[in-house]
């Protein structure tokens, strides 16, 4: 699975890696964790660079608890919280790129669990493949208060995301049985358009990438500083 990642490179190389710009102003992650907004460009604004809530909540769900962080790309065009969202028609659901330049994951080791964080060698920016939801959230209205539009806003709409997931190569395959898609650049417009992608949920080749161990500090979701991704001695 993927359950926590980093994007911490400058905005700048970041809105000139995806041909985008931020809507908001980019905070670095060191240690991004689901129920964070986090920033994501999907299908509907191709150029923009907007921030969605890590953990998808279809639409149709009864409530916007326990969203779904990741979606195993075997099933991902049959699950009903996903199909959808993955056959991109658009409307209130579709596909996204999840933006990162690296990711955690855990391993067994005789003192515990040990984070290793698994990037590229030089730290570049990439894109996960991603679907993404909107959630109308619904409205009541109770006594007289509620004709008053001051006093009772409507609420925002609930936008969501997930990442996909595959089979590991042979880097992380040391780490965990499962990894985050991670789009070849050529295939990342390609994805958001809808367009059926051969061998796209094939494991990114791991001969340009690295894993290393890390802080145990990156297992509490309250720590976010730069020494997280500081390799151990």
């Amino acid at each position: 699975m993927c359950g926590r990642y980093t994007l911490f490179v400058e905005s700048e190389a970041v809105e000139e890696r995806f041909d985008a710009r931020f809507e908001e102003p980019f905070s670095p992650t060191y240690n991004a964790t689901p129920g964070q907004r986090l920033p994501v460009i999907t299908d509907e604004r191709p150029a923009a660079i907007g921030r969605l809530e890590w953990g998808l909540v279809p639409g149709w769900a009864d409530d916007d608890h326990g969203g779904l962080i990741n979606a195993r790309s075997e099933t991902v065009d049959r699950k009903p919280s996903f199909r959808d969202a993955y056959e991109a028609e658009g409307g209130e659901c579709g596909r996204c790129l999840v933006l990162a330049d690296g990711f955690y994951e855990w391993v067994d080791e005789d003192d515990g669990k040990r984070p290793y964080r698994v990037a590229f060698a030089d730290d570049r920016p990439f894109a996960m493949a991603g679907l993404w939801a909107r959630r109308e959230p619904e409205t009541t209205q109770v006594g007289l208060e509620a004709f008053g539009d001051d006093a009772n806003p409507e609420p925002d709409a609930i936008e969501t995301f997930t990442i996909v997931t595959t089979e590991p190569n042979d880097l992380v395959a040391d780490l965990h049985h499962r990894m985050a898609v991670i789009l070849e650049p050529e295939a990342e417009r390609r994805w958001l358009a809808g367009d059926d992608l051969p061998d796209v949920f094939s494991p990114y080749p791991s001969a340009e990438m690295r894993a290393y161990p890390v802080s145990r500090a990156v297992n509490s979701p309250g720590n976010d500083d730069p020494s997280l991704v500081e390799p151990l001695e």
